[in-house]
């Protein structure tokens, strides 16, 4: 947005800071500079500012989603996704910020590939950009200084190639280094390896979530556990998906350890490898309806920090090979809110909570200043939505590349109506405007970080 150019937000319903409701409109540029019951603007002294409103009548307005884990496929692998397609997809799903992994190729295990990644979100990307630098046995010292990055992404398991770090003295010099964020994929390997001999020549895609088990996650957790304890060093544990784990981290969380949990893992289970095949196959794999309501309650009593999506498309070709030739992984960015709001109008949780889980929290894990409540000062990054209306998830609608997704039919509310970015209209009632570019995610010191 312009600096002679400001953006008025009328009547809607917004969520403050405390978690309370209050109706009114909401002034801003870049930033958030007036929140009122009844906004009357200014005159403008010196040059004229040119003024874009929004009614948002019977809309709820929310801080824009920050999706802390997503795969947007580039370099090397666009033909199932790219930072353009899939920056639409989070516009339209009420993403303003997300954090991407490093199995790119090549990987993003170096400063270079880092800029490089850097210089094609500025081009591409509509909505506000971070990346993980990619730990491997030997970088150590690019996960030091690598910048602006931010996290150091461990592949404990589920990985193939430089990105693999299992072993324990492998993992050790990483978690005594430094003092950057470090975020892990939980699965042991080793456990993972023997029991794919276990299973050999079994086709069903079910049996995913038995090689890939419970105890394998809960294995590598304890590992990463361990040894965020001995070097006091701040840990994340991505999409947490046992209540093995859950169960683990309610007895024993330090305050410097974090988890997220993805929707998948809180709405679908085994049952559903015989409604949708192998697009249910993910890493880690959807477990019983025991863990999803195990971690549902870690969720809702704070053991989980906050929800991620883990957006990893493939295409339907792909998807179509048989397990266990499929690749694992899903899309979400575009359902994630309206999925989250749905179980919130339905009792399960509050509104404020699913902001809370899907903004404010990951703002304050990762460090992002000026994120993730809708208050003068922060950045004018929000989402209207609509809880009113229900309609069902169609293929034909999605904005992601790889065309697809595992809640395809699935009726939900709480869809985003207009998103904003930075002050501007990026997603308005079901239309794009591909020419917003989003910024560069600054991290700072989180207040979680050991000694703080």
């Amino acid at each position: 947005m312009s600096d002679d150019t400001r953006l008025l937000i009328r009547h809607a319903r917004i969520l403050s800071p405390n978690g309370e409701f209050l109706l009114g409109d909401v002034e801003c540029d870049r930033q958030i500079t007036r929140i009122a019951p009844d906004l009357s603007l200014e005159p403008s002294t010196g040059k004229e500012r040119s003024t874009q409103e929004v009614d948002a009548t019977g809309l709820t307005l929310l801080p824009g989603v920050i999706d802390p884990q997503v795969h947007f496929r580039e370099p090397g692998l666009e033909h199932k996704e790219d930072l353009f397609t899939a920056s639409c997809a989070c516009a339209k799903g009420g993403v303003t910020s997300f954090l991407e992994m490093p199995n790119t190729k090549p990987l993003t295990t170096t400063q270079a590939a880092l800029d490089d990644k850097l210089r094609r979100a500025a081009e591409k990307c509509l909505v506000n950009y971070g990346f993980f630098i990619g730990a491997t046995p030997e970088n150590l010292p690019d996960l030091q200084t690598a910048s602006p990055a931010c996290g150091i992404k461990i592949f404990m398991g589920s990985a193939h190639g430089a990105l693999l770090v299992a072993q324990e003295e492998a993992l050790e010099p990483i978690f005594a280094t430094g003092t950057r964020l470090i975020a892990v994929h939980a699965e042991d390997q080793a456990r993972i390896n023997q029991r794919r001999q276990e299973f050999a020549g079994i086709t069903d895609p079910a049996i995913h979530s038995q090689i890939q088990d419970n105890q394998a996650a809960l294995m590598a957790t304890q590992l990463a556990l361990k040894l965020s304890k001995k070097y006091q060093r701040r840990l994340h544990i991505l999409h947490l998906s046992t209540a093995d784990e859950a169960e683990l981290l309610r007895r024993d969380k330090p305050a410097w350890v974090t988890a997220e949990v993805t929707p998948q893992h809180l709405l679908l289970n085994t049952d559903a490898y015989a409604k949708i095949g192998t697009l249910a196959q993910m890493n880690p794999p959807l477990r019983s309806p025991h863990d999803n309501e195990v971690l549902w309650q870690a969720l809702l009593d704070g053991v989980i920090d906050f929800i991620a999506t883990d957006h990893a498309p493939h295409t339907l070709e792909e998807k179509a090979k048989g397990y266990p030739n499929t690749p694992s992984g899903m899309p979400g960015v575009e359902t994630s809110l309206p999925l989250m709001l749905t179980q919130a109008m339905q009792g399960r949780c509050t509104v404020a909570q699913v902001a809370n889980w899907m903004s404010t929290a990951v703002a304050k894990a990762y460090g992002i200043p000026n994120k993730g409540a809708i208050a003068p000062g922060y950045d004018a990054d929000l989402v209207l939505v609509d809880l009113e209306t229900y309609r069902p998830v169609l293929r034909e609608d999605l904005q992601t590349k790889c065309g697809w997704s595992p809640f395809e039919g699935w009726s939900l509310t709480g869809h985003p109506v207009v998103t904003i970015v930075g002050g501007q209209v990026v997603y308005d009632h079901g239309k794009l405007n591909t020419e917003v570019r989003g910024r560069a995610l600054e991290f700072v010191t989180s207040s979680l970080e050991v000694g703080h």
